[in-house]
């Protein structure tokens, strides 16, 4: 179980990094422009992506963070979402399979206690990564740009 998760960690850190890098070398005003999608914006779809991973990693270390968790940093730019992703890629490295088959009891944002296998919970948390950089592709496509560099999981074990 550990090395699937692993994988799939850094996976989802080689595909954020790419997807920063895009972004950041697009004209600013681009990031905010509206763009019918889940969330009204390339930026705030990011943040979107980031604030969950900075979310799940603090139920994962039992921590509490206020939401959402990126209006704690000052102008907070595309790129720093990627230490959000390699902080939950060293933070699954580290931990053990005992871990990993352990459940942890949390609260979402209206206050409801839930419990999930930590499995489970970064499974998710790299699913729903994925889902929301699939949105910035076709955000993207409707902004004109054509040239993306895939992110699918196969291009990442080519490598």
């Amino acid at each position: 179980m550990k090395q699937l998760l692993t994988q799939y960690t850094a996976y989802n850190l080689w595909a954020n990094t790419i997807f920063a890098d895009l972004l950041k070398g697009l004209e600013p005003a681009l990031l905010d422009k509206e763009v019918i999608s889940s969330f009204p914006s390339l930026r705030k779809t990011v943040h979107h992506i980031w604030d969950a991973e900075l979310i799940w990693i603090s139920r994962l270390k039992n921590q509490t963070i206020s939401w959402p968790p990126t209006a704690q940093f000052k102008s907070p730019g595309i790129h720093e979402f990627v230490n959000a992703s390699a902080s939950f890629d060293e933070f699954v490295r580290l931990e053990d399979e005992e871990f990993l088959m352990e459940t942890t009891v949390y609260k979402n944002i209206k206050g409801q206690e839930f419990s999930n296998p930590n499995a489970g919970i970064i499974m998710h948390v790299m699913n729903h990564s994925t889902f929301h950089r699939g949105q910035l592709v076709t955000m993207l496509r409707n902004l004109g740009h054509t040239q993306i560099p895939s992110t699918d999981l196969i291009a990442f074990l080519r490598k």
